[in-house]
């Protein structure tokens, strides 16, 4: 695993953070996906707070419209339902040679990589969107 992923594993959670010490799990999906992946930087969000779960998912379905769905892959945005809501987002990372999602759930959590098959076995749905 490359030393990239240290700084966000000191980080900590709070609601509608975007970094660079603390995040919720969109802001950091969005952080590690730019600034480690390249990919383009998505809008902030920063109002929508984990107990907006409608306008969390106004804004991931304002988001994937421009996306495509796809199979796991560096970069990825790992989307979270529970029915036709979605309520937690990670990002794909690759570690130590496969493919694992990053995300942090909560205050009581911190950041954390988990396998694709851990991270599904948590939840009934997930799905994935790269640009």
């Amino acid at each position: 695993m490359s030393g990239w992923i240290d700084r966000y594993l000191r980080a900590t959670y709070r609601d509608g953070a975007r970094g660079p010490d603390e995040y919720d799990c969109w802001g950091l999906a969005r952080a590690v996906r730019h600034e480690v992946y390249g990919c383009r930087l998505l809008p902030s969000w920063g109002h929508v707070r984990h107990d907006m779960p409608r306008e969390f998912t106004r804004a991931y379905r304002n988001e994937s419209a421009a996306m495509q769905e796809c199979a796991p892959e560096p970069g990825a945005i790992a989307a979270v339902f529970r029915g036709q809501i979605v309520v937690h987002v990670g990002v794909v990372i690759e570690v130590d040679g496969g493919l694992a999602v990053f995300d942090i759930r909560d205050i009581s959590t911190s950041p954390r990589w988990q396998r694709i098959h851990d991270f599904e076995s948590r939840y009934l749905r997930v799905l994935y969107y790269r640009d």
